[in-house]
């Protein structure tokens, strides 16, 4: 039995296929984590996301920020009816209720003891424990899971602001910022700050803005991190030992790659890089 992260799919169906093929997976003994961003700006999502449910309890997903995307056209579309997007399919699709609902039920963030392994989409606030990570993700999943509550929250999640932690936060306010820095966080300043604008690699920003896992007063976790969400970040593998991170969004839908580590040693997979744009 191996375990397999693999990092954003976004609607890149051909990719995961051959993915899949790469590391010999085999649903009956094998696990996948994926670190959300399923669907979006890739031309099958659709594919995707019933490949996904075809694999049944062989994967555990994230939610990423495109797939909240997703759950939110599907619940609310006249606040986003100006967006791009190509989920069109999956909007209009037969089977489109048992999909929304199925993503719905995911969580944000997944934790294996045996593997003390920890997987989010975009990151771990630096001064969260983990503990503290799995409870406030726990009341944002809450509000998706509520028939009352989820409408609400979803027209009104999005938003940069505000921009640092405080365990008095309350309302809206409390649930965007616990699910900024689940599903977009990238950058802070050293105390604390989210900057959601900034994506660039770490060589090319201010010296004032450093990776979320790079924060001094990072509360350590003691486990190690699988992420997505971050296409452009390469680390060291003496960074990926030092930060107790692992980055796997390697950009396939950017005519990259789509890359899986295996949890039990940490051997990358990797497809063949695509020359076509998408």
């Amino acid at each position: 039995m191996a375990t397999y992260a693999i990092g954003d799919i976004q609607g890149c169906f051909d990719e995961f296929l051959e993915l899949l093929d790469v590391i010999d997976f085999d649903k009956r003994k094998d696990q996948l984590w994926l670190t959300g961003d399923l669907v979006n700006r890739g031309p099958k999502s659709l594919s995707v996301l019933r490949k996904i449910r075809e694999l049944g309890d062989s994967v555990v997903s994230v939610l990423g920020n495109h797939d909240l995307y997703l759950i939110a056209l599907a619940h609310v579309p006249k606040i986003f009816s100006g967006y791009q997007h190509t989920l069109e399919e999956i909007l209009m699709a037969p089977d489109k209720h048992d999909l929304i609902d199925w993503l719905s039920s995911l969580p944000f963030i997944h934790y294996d003891k045996d593997l003390n392994f920890v997987m989010v989409h975009a990151g771990l606030y630096p001064s969260w424990d983990l503990n503290e990570a799995k409870v406030y993700a726990g009341e944002i999943e809450s509000q998706l899971r509520d028939n009352d509550l989820i409408d609400y929250f979803l027209a009104n999640v999005y938003g940069d602001d505000p921009r640092r932690w405080r365990t008095s936060l309350l309302g809206i306010e409390r649930m965007r910022f616990i699910t900024n820095s689940f599903t977009r966080m990238r950058y802070c300043t050293k105390k604390g700050t989210l900057d959601l604008k900034e994506k660039k690699t770490p060589k090319l920003v201010s010296p004032k803005l450093m990776p979320w896992f790079a924060v001094p007063s990072r509360t350590n976790i003691n486990c190690s991190i699988v992420f997505g969400h971050w296409s452009t970040l390469i680390l060291s593998p003496e960074e990926k030992k030092n930060y107790k991170v692992y980055p796997v969004d390697t950009g396939a839908v950017w005519k990259g790659t789509l890359t899986a580590i295996r949890i039990e040693d940490l051997k990358h997979f990797t497809t063949v890089p695509k020359t076509t744009g998408r």
